[in-house]
């Protein structure tokens, strides 16, 4: 495959040869998944006659789904969707930079935050600038830079007994001129939180021409300090914010990028379409719902912190979450689990490489959480030697992600 471009510059205006050379990125790009949670969930799952079959707990998916005052919105948007309505595009954005004292050009608008993710992959790494990443974390960057022809470096995470967060000295160290360094946090899977300190570490210890990304899709659900101001004191980083969590909106779309314009100008090379005018409606009223953020915070925290306690109480190990997911020890292949506990229609997350006996759970309803530790209790009493997931999805298995089953 070839390696896309990341001269924005050669590519800009309307010329002929601009619109080759951009036709020809775009084209490449079309060979692409863009992956993002739902794809590597969806990745494991079994067939389903019905859709709705058992208790989802593997996609850190939010339950709660949208808001009152957004699903009104949305509603209220239906009759326009025969509109392209890009003005309501702009005056999210707008919404959105104002509350946070950002440039609206710092902000661009995307179908959920895993395309800005795979976007600032394919700018800024390539055959001589790779990508760093922790190891665990979320897997969509690795694909995006192998399909720029760039090498993943992983590091480990430090403490991965405790607290479970990113190295910022071993990631620095792992490479000499790396295009991205890729900082999720608080982390998917193990819901733990990077220090402050260490991020402000990488950001000022990176090389200058290093884009650092760092990944703030649970961010509401943490305490963990944001990261924005980075890209107020114009350094060299893209935040990538979403509402497929907390705002319960991930099977609507909506992320941002937020970076310098000149940064977010180079995501832009790989493309951009107009946005559904529904979901737009419904992050806005997301946005300007003040009590949303805490109130929705406490209901998915509080649900966490009694199954973490569950968990100890029963003397299983688990990660130090304050997000909507956590890694537990099943001290086995964490797959021979997850197929068990699937025999019981519940469906849990998967199992990384890098942790073979951990599994990550998402955090459901209380009713839903009631019945995992039922079903998680008889799973770890018995064997589950043999035991392994259903077979991918006729269409997962023509994709290059098949492995994650």
């Amino acid at each position: 495959m070839q390696t896309p471009n990341s001269d924005v510059a050669a590519c800009s205006g309307f010329s002929r040869r601009g619109f080759l050379r951009g036709a020809g990125a775009l084209s490449a790009l079309a060979s692409i998944p863009a992956l993002t949670e739902a794809h590597l969930a969806f990745a494991q799952r079994p067939h389903f006659d019905k859709p709705e079959s058992g208790i989802h707990i593997d996609a850190n998916e939010n339950p709660l789904g949208p808001s009152e005052s957004a699903r009104t919105a949305l509603a209220a948007m239906i009759p326009k969707g025969g509109r392209y309505e890009f003005p309501i595009q702009i005056d999210l954005i707008e919404t959105f930079a104002k509350q946070e004292g950002l440039d609206p050009e710092m902000v661009m608008a995307y179908a959920g935050s895993g395309e800005p993710l795979q976007y600032t992959v394919l700018a800024f790494t390539s055959a001589d600038r790779p990508l760093v990443t922790a190891d665990v974390t979320f897997e969509a960057p690795w694909w995006a830079a192998a399909s720029a022809g760039a090498k993943t470096i992983k590091v480990p995470l430090a403490d991965p007994k405790g607290a479970a967060t990113h190295d910022p000295k071993a990631l620095l160290a792992a490479a000499s001129n790396p295009g991205v360094i890729y900082v999720c946090n608080p982390n998917n899977p193990t819901g733990t939180i990077t220090p402050r300190k260490d991020i402000e570490y990488i950001v000022a210890n990176a090389p200058k021409d290093t884009v650092i990304l760092i990944d703030e899709a649970y961010i509401h659900l943490s305490d963990a300090a944001p990261s924005l101001d980075f890209v107020k004191d114009g350094k060299n980083v893209i935040v990538l914010r979403t509402f497929s969590k907390l705002y319960g909106m991930a099977g609507l779309r909506l992320g941002f990028a937020i970076g310098r314009p000149d940064l977010i100008k180079k995501l832009n090379y790989f493309g951009q379409n107009s946005l559904p005018v529904t979901t737009i409606a419904a992050a806005k009223a997301s946005l300007i719902d003040a009590s949303l953020v805490p109130t929705r915070k406490k209901i998915i925290g509080d649900i966490r912190m009694d199954n973490l306690a569950w968990l100890k109480t029963n003397n299983f190990e688990y990660t130090p979450s304050q997000s909507n997911c956590y890694m537990v020890n099943v001290n086995r292949p964490g797959k021979e689990v997850i197929a068990a506990m699937a025999k019981k229609d519940i469906y849990i997350g998967r199992a990384w490489e890098a942790w073979p006996t951990y599994v990550r759970i998402t955090v459901g309803t209380k009713d839903e959480m009631a019945a995992f530790q039922k079903a998680f209790k008889e799973v770890m009493g018995s064997s589950t030697a043999g035991l392994a997931p259903e077979p991918l999805h006729e269409r997962m298995r023509q994709t290059p992600f098949s492995y994650l089953s």
